[in-house]
């Protein structure tokens, strides 16, 4: 099902309607869709160079409008749609615990999962469910989403076609060391 899911997402590059196809797969992938809009998003700006940045703008606006649908999904239907999306992740048996804490680091959470290959859907509904702050999980996922496809497009705008490779195999790492490194720096910065 998911390599279909992937095909499908790939075929969607060279469609007349591929920025629609974008918007679409970035929305839907902030609650309950598999793959992620990266997948879409890097051949169409490795096609495109010139509208770079304007694809990484229509995958922001997109994401964190779907963010805000999984927001709703965690507020208002947790137990009818949210719960299953989080056993369709295996992430359901970890939620009670986690959830007791997440509004002190909330925000934290929100920005980690949007840059990295964490699914950012997870910290969608879990957001809504907690009843984080709105205005908070907004602007947490505005920064996350547009730092991650930002990045993306400035790297295949300024590298072309070789960083592209990069890009599907590691970036997710780098993101994730990133944020290790921040976390680190703010550990260090107020208890050392």
């Amino acid at each position: 099902m998911i390599r279909r899911l992937y095909n499908w997402t790939m075929s969607l590059a060279n469609s007349p309607h591929a920025l629609w196809a974008l918007a679409l797969v970035a929305f839907i992938e902030s609650s309950v869709f598999p793959i992620p809009p990266d997948i879409l998003m890097i051949p169409l700006i490795v096609a495109r160079p010139r509208d770079a940045f304007k694809i990484a703008g229509i995958a922001t606006v997109a994401s964190v409008a779907g963010g805000m649908l999984g927001y709703w999904i965690g507020y208002g239907a947790f137990e009818t749609i949210g719960r299953p999306v989080l056993e369709f992740y295996g992430k359901d048996a970890y939620f009670d615990e986690f959830a007791v804490k997440y509004n002190e680091w909330g925000a934290w959470a929100v920005l980690i999962a949007g840059v990295t290959p964490f699914p950012y859907k997870v910290i969608t509904i879990l957001s809504g469910t907690t009843g984080l702050s709105l205005p908070v999980f907004i602007v947490a996922s505005i920064t996350a989403r547009a730092l991650r496809f930002f990045v993306v497009a400035t790297l295949l705008w300024k590298f072309g076609d070789p960083i592209r490779d990069f890009i599907e195999r590691r970036l997710g790492l780098v993101f994730t060391l990133f944020v290790v490194i921040l976390l680190g720096g703010f550990y260090a910065v107020k208890y050392l």
